[in-house]
């Protein structure tokens, strides 16, 4: 048979397959759970592993070692690692928010697999994928996907199960592991394919496997005297080519360089149907067009990315940390927030970019700001640093006269600091620390920039009436230079000054009833926020599980649009997450179509 007719046969048989499974897909309402009847056996597992690399996995919750054997080397590690990032990320069974590792039934009952083993309650899979693929290559994801879609089984795609909405397992799911796909390359002079030279430039670039993590990207990038814009978290244990960047990807560099998706020249993907493809602005530029933005787990399993990267340079660090002895803010904290608000358009114009929060305890209130600018034009970087040293020479003053008030404001740290680079800057302000392991619930809505021009008093009088807030200035600058139709990405982002977040805690063993009446407190405090400026939106990477209508404040007036591509790329409908497009389309716990 000549060649050119085999792979038309090929394709032919790819396309029917592709019919069939979509003809299956759309006829069963539900998709089949561990449990249910028609969960595969173990002769159709035993078919599978025959495709795989690895064996199958079969992850169980991370607290599991402690039921079974208390005085175990397993249970002495995960009771010291519990908190730990990096060692998650190397549990199967774990996510980054413990909560999300539970399960609540429709009877109020939570199934949970607690490190509190004195809480009398037994261990139990919770949200927690049954069993899954340790994908290691493309034909690892291809076997995956391909036998999710045959067996009509809810698929959970998982990296490192950092998601503030737990998109990245489902009970009774079927799950497809991208951790281990750890490959880094650096290129010098990168072009994307399907282009020429005669029509776009090659660039410094770095493509990065899909369970690489920020820390492993930055220290790669670095060896080679390159800086990428990627994530902030504690350790770097965040995925680079997950749902970090399909939601968007802010960054402290962002008002300098853009956004996550502002800086990615191509994806290599997974779709629905098995097939592999490798799209970027000449090839399925639609796909590449909803990768950047259209949220994690929506179209397809990434396998890699790769990012523009630019040479390294130094940076000045701003640091700020003030608190006062109440639980609520005095005038003179009050004032210091409401400066920052008002002058953080033109922070974010001259590149500054990072993050402050407030941290209340029953007695203090404190406030702190970490921010960076690249001082890469000694220009540009000597006027940024006289707005900000101005800003902290105000809140100096603050203090200063507040000294004989009943609560003095109280300054710990403030001042600018040139630093060789920004990777010395991230190791020094992110280390590796306890900042996972725990239940937690967040709100979050972008802050147009027209809103903190025109009422930026009014705006922190709200967010000052907000315990435990966050106001980031990942947006703005450079965010705002890109046209709002050039990715998937909500328009709102391409106004936006900064990023607004809240959030809601609680321990082990609490009932639904503590937890709702938290969840209560969470909507209200984001109803206030969103009823500042109600036609911006939220970021879908940190956002509530309960926002009134997700469609509009996830995506904007991209929805449509996404759909659509959903459905050429997706025709089952395979990759459904939490708020993402299509949700609305099935039931709360995603598995019946409504």
């Amino acid at each position: 048979m000549p060649k050119s007719a085999l792979i038309f046969l090929l394709v032919v048989f790819q396309i029917l397959h592709a019919v069939a499974a979509a003809d299956r897909g759309l006829q069963s309402k539900c998709r089949c759970l561990y449990g249910d009847p028609c969960w595969p056996g173990e002769k159709e597992f035993a078919q599978l592993a025959t495709q795989l690399s690895q064996p199958l996995l079969r992850p169980t919750p991370p607290a599991q070692p402690c039921y079974t054997s208390a005085n175990s080397s397993e249970c002495a590690e995960a009771i010291a690692r519990w908190n730990d990032g990096d060692w998650r990320t190397n549990q199967t069974g774990a996510m980054q928010l413990s909560n999300f590792e539970t399960f609540t039934f429709t009877n109020g009952t939570i199934e949970a697999c607690y490190l509190n083993t004195t809480l009398g309650v037994p261990c139990g899979q919770g949200s927690i994928s049954v069993i899954g693929v340790d994908a290691r290559s493309i034909s690892d994801i291809q076997a995956a996907v391909r036998f999710a879609v045959q067996h009509n089984l809810r698929l959970a795609v998982k990296n490192t199960g950092h998601d503030f909405l737990g998109r990245s397992d489902g009970r009774g799911s079927f799950m497809v592991w991208t951790h281990n796909l750890k490959n880094i390359t650096v290129h010098p002079s990168f072009m994307p394919a399907g282009s020429t030279s005669m029509n776009e430039s090659f660039q410094d670039a770095i493509t990065l496997g899909a369970g690489v993590q920020w820390h492993e990207a930055y220290a790669a990038a670095n060896a080679s005297g390159l800086v990428l814009v990627g994530g902030a978290s504690a350790g770097g244990s965040v995925g680079a080519a997950g749902g970090w960047l399909q939601g968007g990807g802010h960054s402290a560099l962002s008002p300098s360089f853009g956004l996550g998706v502002d800086n990615v020249l191509e994806f290599s993907v997974v779709t629905s149907t098995g097939s592999h493809i490798v799209t970027n602005a000449h090839q399925h530029p639609d796909l590449f067009w909803a990768l950047r933005g259209g949220g994690g787990g929506t179209f397809g399993v990434v396998a890699s990315v790769t990012y523009r990267t630019r040479p390294s340079f130094p940076v000045i660090a701003a640091t700020l940390s003030v608190s006062i002895n109440a639980s609520t803010p005095n005038t003179a904290l009050s004032q210091a927030f409401t400066e920052l608000v008002r002058i953080t358009p033109q922070l974010t114009d001259e590149g500054w970019g990072g993050y402050s929060s407030f941290t209340p305890s029953s007695d203090s209130l404190s406030f702190s700001i970490i921010k960076i600018i690249p001082a890469i034009s000694q220009e540009s970087a000597t006027k940024a640093n006289a707005t900000m040293s101005a800003y902290l020479e105000y809140v100096q003053d603050l203090a200063a006269n507040s000294t004989q008030s009943s609560d003095p404001l109280q300054v710990q740290a403030a001042l600018t600091t040139p630093i060789a680079s920004w990777y010395e800057w991230y190791n020094r302000f992110f280390p590796p620390g306890p900042s996972v392991g725990v239940n937690i619930e967040v709100g979050s809505w972008l802050m147009p920039r027209d809103v903190v021009q025109t009422d930026h008093e009014r705006v922190a009088q709200v967010l000052l009436s907000i315990p435990g807030f966050s106001w980031y200035t990942v947006a703005g600058g450079a965010v705002s230079n890109v046209s709002v139709d050039a990715t998937g990405l909500n328009p709102a982002w391409r106004k936006a000054a900064a990023h607004v977040v809240g959030g809601i805690g609680w321990p082990e063993g609490a009932t639904l009833e503590e937890i709702n009446a938290l969840r209560d407190e969470l909507k209200s405090s984001t109803a206030k926020v969103r009823a500042l400026a109600p036609e911006s939106g939220a970021y879908f990477n940190e956002a509530s599980l309960y926002e009134p209508n997700p469609a509009h404040s996830f995506f904007g007036p991209h929805y449509e649009k996404l759909r659509a591509i959903k459905t050429v790329y997706d025709p089952v409908d395979l990759f459904i997450v939490a708020e993402g497009v299509a949700s609305d389309e099935w039931d709360k716990s995603l598995t019946c179509r409504i």
